[in-house]
């Protein structure tokens, strides 16, 4: 089917956005995306178009609520004042397409662990790995069959070699740690939701391993708390060079999370001047 979005959406931003490691790019200009138990092929198509490989009632079931096509990016984009925030109206300009993808939680939990002290081609090889060895492997709606990240279960049932095999380092009892935690039931997504971000970061860092950077990104990519702003080493050397006196939290809400994404594309970019 064809989509038009007169809103803003750029698949290659949004897979080199650091907030999703399961998009591995295709033939012209398109994307693969495994997201639960369903498998997209999208790729653009003329003018603001989008070529997916779903038909309308999985696009309304499952693929716009994963975009977020119901949040106009360019609204929150156009609240910032290019005289008053400079370096924020530039980041915004640069990230101009990227989205807040609506994930899963526990995948994005877990492949926020395995990022900490990581860059993406790595994180992306092991989340790859991961879900190689489980082999959970899935045939959606069309007949397309591929691995589905892992349940709970699935990682806590590996064997100690098999779980070297993923190459996770010291990170692999923290990701133990999430699972079994999680498969008892002292976590469950549905009530952090609705919760504010004190409780939320709160309940996720009693997960051993999980700061709060690993808890922001959960809240921002896995809950769709578009207020949170988790801070790793790109934008705390955006916040020292630019915000020396300190972010305006406040000002921008409830949008920090998107500002933060637009940030962190533009402080990785060689267009920065840091």
């Amino acid at each position: 089917m064809i989509i038009k979005v007169d809103d803003d959406l750029d698949l290659r931003k949004i897979a080199d956005s650091g907030q999703c490691f399961r998009w591995e790019p295709v033939s012209d200009d398109g994307y693969r995306i495994i997201h639960r138990q369903s498998c997209l092929y999208i790729y653009p198509e003329g003018e603001a178009g989008f070529r997916l490989t779903c038909d309308e009632d999985e696009f309304e079931e499952i693929w716009r609520d994963y975009f977020d096509l119901g949040e106009s990016y360019s609204n929150i984009r156009k609240r910032i004042d290019r005289d008053d925030d400079p370096f924020l109206y530039d980041a915004c300009e640069y990230g101009r397409g990227i989205r807040i993808l609506r994930q899963d939680p526990w995948e994005t939990l877990i492949s926020f662990i395995i990022s900490q002290n990581r860059n993406i081609p790595a994180i992306k090889n092991s989340i790859s790995i991961l879900c190689d060895v489980v082999s959970h492997i899935v045939t959606d709606r069309r007949g397309v069959t591929f691995n589905a990240f892992p349940t709970p279960e699935e990682i806590l049932s590996l064997s100690d070699a098999e779980l070297s095999m993923c190459r996770l380092g010291y990170r692999d009892k923290y990701i133990l740690s999430a699972a079994r935690t999680v498969a008892e039931g002292a976590i469950l997504a549905e009530p952090l939701f609705d919760a504010d971000e004190e409780t939320t970061t709160e309940t996720l860092t009693s997960i051993h391993g999980v700061g709060k950077k690993v808890a922001g990104c959960v809240s921002l990519f896995g809950l769709h708390h578009i207020d949170a702003f988790p801070i790793d080493v790109w934008i705390r050397r955006v916040l020292d060079k630019e915000y020396p006196g300190g972010y305006p939290l406040d000002k921008y809400a409830p949008y920090n999370g998107i500002y933060q994404q637009y940030m962190f594309y533009y402080a990785r970019s060689d267009a920065w001047e840091c």
